[in-house]
């Protein structure tokens, strides 16, 4: 008997093809988006490292804090009036110590927001040095603290446990100021400034003190900090950060929706470097 050859039609066999392509080409898009992500995660190793490993970011804490105590303690000796008085800290690198998040992406090769939440909702950060002796400081010497964070309402139950089990003082929902639908800290500070006077402010980004800083170029802010430089240390008290920031955002131009790949390179042509010719 002759046995008749299994025939497929046409375009069962073209759509097998597009599919097995178009599956093939999913994979390689997501392969390449892989390995960019990576290239730009790893590009923050040494910034974590430094950040976890050095004494000197140990030092520099120490250090503004140290100027913390001293400035509130001028102000304290010089101002008695009946006025409450307040001192404003950032959370995040200000006071508490997410590095490990910020490796964990690294090492997982995932970046934020991932497992962000998971982490705040842990309790896990550690307090920065220096950070819990000057705000209790503050609160014996009858200064009130307020957190002001651009952490969501969603994680204060995390955040609220953290701070209370590391020992900082008023770390109850009235002294935590959350984002609610904007980064812009102005008017939270402006909430705290009706019943207080802020004398110092304590961050790790520039948009911690005030916001005219925020959303320019980086030529605009460093121009900027050079003509309030007399409040840097007067009432602004900067602690270290090489990890992220508004100053990452300078440098893609705020265009945060750039690819991993497009932002490493841009971050390359960013850097400003000395050329050996070799001629």
């Amino acid at each position: 008997m002759k046995k008749e050859s299994i025939r497929f039609p046409l375009v069962l066999v073209i759509m097998a093809f597009v599919a097995f392509g178009g599956c093939s080409s999913s994979h390689q898009l997501s392969r390449q988006k892989a390995i960019g992500e990576s290239v730009l995660l790893n590009q923050n190793v040494m910034a974590i490292l430094w950040y976890q490993r050095a004494a000197e970011t140990r030092a520099l804490y120490y250090q503004a804090f140290n100027v913390a105590h001293d400035r509130l303690s001028e102000i304290l000796k010089n101002d008695t009036s009946d006025v409450r008085k307040a001192v404003v800290v950032d959370i995040d690198e200000t006071v508490l110590n997410n590095s490990p998040y910020q490796a964990m992406n690294i090492i997982d090769n995932v970046t934020y927001p991932i497992g962000w939440k998971k982490w705040t909702a842990s309790a896990e950060a550690k307090a920065t040095p220096g950070s819990v002796q000057f705000l209790n400081y503050a609160y014996r010497h009858d200064v009130d603290v307020y957190y002001v964070t651009n952490r969501n309402m969603d994680e204060m139950a995390g955040t609220l446990h953290n701070l209370r089990k590391l020992g900082f003082p008023q770390a109850e929902k009235s002294h935590l100021l959350m984002k609610t639908t904007t980064s812009n800290k102005t008017k939270r500070r402006k909430e705290i400034r009706k019943t207080h006077k802020i004398v110092l402010l304590c961050g790790d980004n520039l948009g911690d003190f005030d916001q005219l800083f925020q959303h320019h170029s980086s030529k605009t802010r460093n121009e900027l900090v050079d003509q309030y430089s007399s409040k840097f240390g007067e009432k602004f008290i900067v602690l270290p950060n090489p990890m992220y920031g508004e100053w990452e955002g300078t440098t893609y131009h705020y265009k945060w929706g750039m690819n991993a790949r497009q932002k490493a390179k841009v971050r390359k042509k960013a850097l400003n470097y000395y050329h050996i010719n070799d001629k």
